[in-house]
């Protein structure tokens, strides 16, 4: 297991293999998945939860103690992208595509289905920013942040490989060039691969869901693997050309459009509403931040903790690695305090304004003007949400267009993304993956999408996500001790540098009295 390819080919014949059930046995893979789901929930809610938050404290503690100073790279190094461009590049490669995707949805499914109180009333409402802004706050970026700065200190400042099993190198040494480290990068290509498969899926089935609402195309199957391969060529064409090129002014092209799609919005819609929702919803969030972190509903089946909270959690963990390896690449140069305020507060407040907008603009037209059937929308099918709430504007078909166009872009840039880190860790590290690496898991993670739609729909793209959270989590805490004692070791090596001149100059001192 000690080969150059080994990671590569296990992980390919691994995914391979998922496929192949997914086509030959789909009824016993969704079983399979469904219950792994359930087991997840009823007996390891707690430990998702409870790692989520050292996540966040981890990520806190070193940014703001003496390890925030220590520079990922060497001292003399700088920024490679403007702080513009890395946080278009930070935004675009997590989590944009689910953004429009549960930008009315997800708040209006809080609204009619609080996790307590009364259902359709304005208690709900402050409640469904108030759990919103927890799913997508700090608690996500965290996952992130910790995967990515130790990645980049041990890469760029250790100059180790720049894979996962990297990170563990103060623990076990050049073990990880061993069976333990190929062991580590084979899970982690995984949950890349199983991560960036669902997100493709949630954007097919809502793209698929507004060309049948623009253009009357069917939802099935058939349009969505289509779209599957349209979007596969184009994020292909992408990776192809390179971080630098492609996937650099694609991010900037896609801040653009979301910030065009956010502006019109915010003008059309209820403004005041929206700005006074945004602002309540973060009181709310930071008042009751700790709580909500820690909700498991102990005296009750926690079932909407269950479908929702841990859900999210467990996504944020699975994407980790992915997100995490590829802003490790984009922060060379960047202090480690400065990596923890840009990656973890800056996004959030983009996701915050965002649910804001989308989602506080639906709640306000079904609470204050009785369009309730944006309500009636989300019950039945999430992914028409966001094209029914279209309808009360301006410009629907217009918008409608735009909010695909930003999803099949935002898909393009994670994709990149994704398969620019699986060509990584695949050739043991090689910071510039081949091509033809490229390709391959572009096409795998095309196959893998379709399987999943195939078996389970939205249900069975939470299954597959959720699933791989336990590993990683587990594996995540490893390296939060791991990388302290890698920080640790630095300042002592930083301190020893600082005081050599010192002490010769004292040295010589003395020799002349």
């Amino acid at each position: 297991m000690n080969g150059k390819k080994t990671v590569f080919h296990f992980s390919l014949a691994i995914s391979l293999a998922l496929i192949s059930i997914g086509i030959f046995a789909p009824k016993q893979l969704e079983t399979f998945s469904n219950s792994s789901l359930s087991f997840i929930y009823n007996n390891l809610g707690w430990f998702i939860l409870g790692s989520v938050f050292i996540f966040f404290s981890f990520c806190m503690y070193i940014g703001m103690s003496k390890f925030g100073h220590i520079r990922l790279g060497d001292d003399s190094d700088r920024p490679e992208f403007k702080t513009s461009t890395w946080i278009a590049m930070l935004f675009s490669a997590s989590i944009g595509i689910s953004l429009v995707f549960w930008g009315v949805a997800e708040p209006v499914s809080y609204y009619i289905d609080p996790p307590f109180g009364k259902a359709s009333s304005e208690e709900s409402a402050k409640l469904a920013m108030q759990f919103v802004y927890l799913h997508w706050g700090v608690s996500a970026w965290a996952c992130y942040g910790v995967v990515g700065v130790s990645l980049a200190f041990f890469q760029f400042r250790k100059k180790l490989p720049s894979s996962l099993s990297s990170t563990f190198h103060p623990l076990v040494g050049d073990k990880i060039n061993g069976r333990f480290g190929k062991f580590i990068d084979i899970i982690v290509t995984l949950s890349i691969v199983i991560g960036i498969a669902t997100s493709l899926g949630f954007g097919t089935l809502q793209v698929n869901s507004g060309m049948n609402y623009l253009w009357g195309i069917p939802v099935g199957f058939l349009s969505q693997v289509i779209i599957i391969a349209v979007v596969t060529v184009l994020y292909l064409g992408s990776t192809v050309s390179g971080l630098q090129s492609g996937m650099k002014y694609l991010s900037n092209l896609n801040m653009l459009l979301a910030f065009l799609l956010l502006a019109f919005m915010l003008v059309l819609g209820p403004t005041q509403s929206i700005l006074k929702i945004f602002f309540q919803g973060i009181g709310d969030y930071a008042q009751n931040f700790i709580g909500m972190s820690f909700r498991t509903e102990p005296y009750s089946d926690g079932s909407w903790i269950g479908s929702w909270t841990l859900f999210y959690f467990g996504w944020w963990i699975a994407w980790a690695p992915l997100v995490g390896s590829f802003v490790a690449r984009i922060s060379k140069g960047r202090t480690i305090k400065e990596f923890m305020m840009g990656a973890i507060f800056i996004p959030v407040l983009g996701s915050f304004l965002w649910f804001a907008v989308m989602g506080g603009s639906a709640i306000d037209l079904i609470e204050n003007q009785g369009k309730t059937a944006i309500a009636a929308a989300v019950s039945s099918d999430v992914t028409s949400a966001l094209f029914k709430f279209f309808e009360y504007f301006p410009m629907s078909t217009f918008l409608s267009i735009l909010a695909m166009v930003l999803v099949l872009i935002f898909f393009i840039t994670s994709a990149d993304s994704a398969i620019f880190v699986l060509g990584m860790i695949s050739e043991n590290g090689n910071p510039n993956p081949t091509t033809t690496t490229k390709i391959i898991w572009g096409v795998v993670i095309a196959a893998v999408s379709a399987v999943l739609i195939m078996t389970g729909g939205l249900s069975g793209l939470q299954s597959a996500l959720v699933a791989t959270s336990i590993p990683l989590a587990i594996l995540m805490l490893v390296m939060c001790y791991s990388t302290y004692k890698g920080l640790t070791n630095e300042l002592k090596i930083m301190s020893a540098k600082n005081e050599q001149p010192v002490t010769i100059k004292n040295k010589i001192i003395s020799k002349k009295a």
